[in-house]
C-alpha cells in the first residue's frame, strides 16, 4: 500500500514539474522566437506574441516607432499579437487611397499578411517551446539522477505537455485571432483615426488676399531687418522685410499673407498653436483659412520638425556624425515628420477653393570651401553627413507634394553656398546661422516665381491658373 501511495505522488510529482517546464517553455519561448515580417502596401510589419497574462481576452500590443500602445481591436486568449510597426511608405498608401483600382486589394493584402504572419509565427513559437521543454527536461533529467528510459519518458512528456499548452493557449482559446487580424485593413484599423481634424477659421476673412505662406524660420528670413512696422508676434517670429514672401509681392503686385514663425513645426506651428515664451502664435493653418479667396499658398517646413538644428550641432561636436545612433536617432524623427507631412498636405488638398500649391525644399547651406566653419568642427565628410540628411528631407518633401499634385521647388544656392565671396546663407557668426541672406531668400522667391509661371501656363484655366 505504502508503495503504491509513493508511485502515487512520483508520478503527480513529475506530472507537476512537467507542466511547469511546459508553462516555462512556453513563456521562453514567446520572449525569443523572432517576429515575423510582412509587407503590404509599402508597411513593413513584424508580427509575434505579446507576454502571456492570466487575462482570457484584451489587446494586442502595437510598437509604432518604439512608441508601445495597445491594438483597437480585442483578442480572445492568453496569447496576444505583438504588432510592430517598422516602416510606412506612405506614398504607397497614399496610391492606394486615391486609386480606387487599388484600394480594394491593398486592404486585402494587409489582412492576408497580417494572419499570414501570425499563423508563421506560432509554428516558429511551437518549435522553440519544443526546444526549451527538451532542454528542461534534459536539465531535471540529469539533476535527478534519472535513468536513460525515464529521462526520455520526461522529454516526450514535456513537449506533449508544451503542444497540448500551446493548443489550449493559442489554437483554441485564441483560435478567433487569424479571423480578427484578417479584418485588419488599414493601420488605422489597429490604432484607431486621428480625432483632430483640420483647424477652423479663426476669425472673418481676410479680404484681398493673393498668396499665403506657410511655414518656419526659412519662410520668416531670421537674420534679416524685420518687417517694416512689426507688432509682438512679427518680431517673436522673426519676419522679415527681406522675406521671399515679401519678394513675390513686389514682384506679383500682391498682397501675400506671411504667417510663418521661426520655430514653427506642423503639430506646433501650421496645425497647432505654437508657443513663443509666455505668448502663443495662432495656428497658422486656421489664419490662412480665412484668407480664402488666395489662389497660391506656399509652404516652408520641416527643419525643425526634425530637429535640424540639433543634428547640425550634435554633428558639429562629434568626431563622425554618421553612426549608428545618430542615423537611428534621425530616422525616427523623418518617419514622424512624414506622418504630419501627409496630414498637412491632406488638409491643404481639402481647401474649398483648390489653390496652386507649391512645397519649398531646402537648400544645401555647404558648399567645397568650408573654410569659415573650421571653428565650428565642420569638415568635408560632416558636410557630406549633413547633406545626405538634408537630402533624405527633400526627398519626403517632393515625394509628398507630387503624391498630392502639388508643385515641389528644389532650391539650389550653388556657387553662392557658406564660405564663397557672395554667400547667400548668414555665416557662423550671423544672426541666424545657416539660413538665407536677403540674397539667399530672393533666391527662393525667383525658384518659387519661376514654378508659378510653368504651372499657369501648363494649366492655364481659371480653377488652377497659378496668377491670382
Amino acid at each position: 500500500m505504502h508503495l503504491w501511495i509513493r508511485r502515487i505522488l512520483a508520478a503527480l510529482g513529475a506530472g507537476a514539474v512537467v507542466l511547469v517546464a511546459a508553462a516555462l517553455a512556453v513563456w521562453l519561448s514567446v520572449q525569443v522566437t523572432p517576429l515575423q515580417s510582412v509587407t503590404a502596401v509599402g508597411q513593413s510589419i513584424q508580427v509575434g506574441a505579446a507576454s502571456p497574462d492570466l487575462s482570457l481576452s484584451g489587446p494586442g500590443e502595437l510598437d509604432l516607432f518604439g512608441e508601445e500602445i495597445p491594438t483597437r481591436p480585442q483578442f480572445d486568449g492568453p496569447i496576444r499579437p505583438r504588432l510592430r510597426l517598422t516602416h510606412i511608405d506612405l506614398n504607397a498608401q497614399a496610391n492606394s487611397i486615391t486609386k480606387p483600382d487599388q484600394q480594394q486589394s491593398a486592404e486585402a493584402g494587409i489582412s492576408r499578411a497580417l494572419s499570414s504572419g501570425w499563423t508563421r509565427y506560432l509554428v516558429w513559437e511551437t518549435l522553440v517551446a519544443a526546444g526549451f521543454a527538451a532542454l528542461l527536461a534534459v536539465a531535471v533529467a540529469g539533476v535527478r539522477r534519472s535513468s536513460r528510459a525515464a529521462m526520455l519518458k520526461m522529454l516526450a512528456a514535456s513537449v506533449a505537455a508544451v503542444v497540448v499548452l500551446n493548443a489550449v493557449g493559442v489554437y483554441l482559446m485564441a483560435s478567433s485571432t487569424p479571423k480578427v487580424l484578417r479584418q485588419v485593413r488599414t493601420i488605422a484599423d489597429l490604432v484607431g483615426e486621428d480625432p483632430t481634424a483640420p483647424p477652423p477659421p479663426s476669425g472673418p476673412a481676410i479680404k484681398g488676399i493673393q498668396a499665403v505662406v506657410l511655414g518656419d524660420s526659412t519662410a520668416a528670413a531670421i537674420g534679416n531687418p524685420l518687417v517694416d512696422h512689426p507688432d509682438a508676434l512679427d518680431r517673436a517670429c522673426g519676419r522679415s522685410r527681406d522675406s521671399f514672401a515679401a519678394d513675390l509681392s513686389l514682384v506679383n503686385g500682391w498682397k501675400v499673407l506671411n504667417l510663418a514663425c521661426s520655430g514653427a513645426t506642423i503639430p506646433g506651428g501650421l496645425l497647432g498653436p505654437q508657443r513663443l515664451g509666455d505668448a502663443e502664435a495662432p495656428t497658422q493653418f486656421s489664419l490662412a483659412r480665412q484668407a480664402a479667396p488666395a489662389s497660391v499658398f506656399i509652404v516652408s517646413i520641416g527643419a525643425n520638425d526634425i530637429h535640424w538644428s540639433a543634428i547640425t550641432e550634435l554633428c558639429a561636436a562629434a568626431n563622425a556624425c554618421d553612426d549608428k545612433a545618430s542615423t537611428a536617432y534621425f530616422q525616427q524623427q523623418i518617419a514622424g515628420f512624414t506622418a504630419d507631412y501627409y496630414e498637412l498636405l491632406g488638409d491643404l488638398a481639402a481647401l474649398p477653393q483648390h489653390p496652386t500649391v507649391l512645397v519649398n525644399e531646402y537648400y544645401n547651406p555647404f558648399g567645397e570651401n568650408l573654410g569659415c566653419l573650421a571653428a565650428q568642427g565642420i569638415t568635408s565628410a560632416k558636410a557630406k553627413v549633413l547633406q545626405s540628411r538634408l537630402d533624405d528631407l527633400n526627398t519626403v518633401l517632393r515625394q509628398g507634394a507630387r503624391t498630392f499634385g502639388f508643385i515641389d521647388v528644389p532650391q539650389h544656392f550653388d556657387g553662392h553656398q557658406l564660405c564663397s565671396d557672395q554667400s547667400f546663407v548668414q555665416g557662423p557668426d550671423a544672426n541666424a546661422p545657416l539660413h538665407p541672406t536677403a540674397a539667399g531668400e530672393l533666391a527662393i522667391a525667383l525658384a518659387d516665381q519661376q514654378a508659378l509661371t510653368r504651372a499657369a501656363q501648363a494649366t492655364p484655366s481659371p480653377s488652377t491658373s497659378a496668377t491670382p
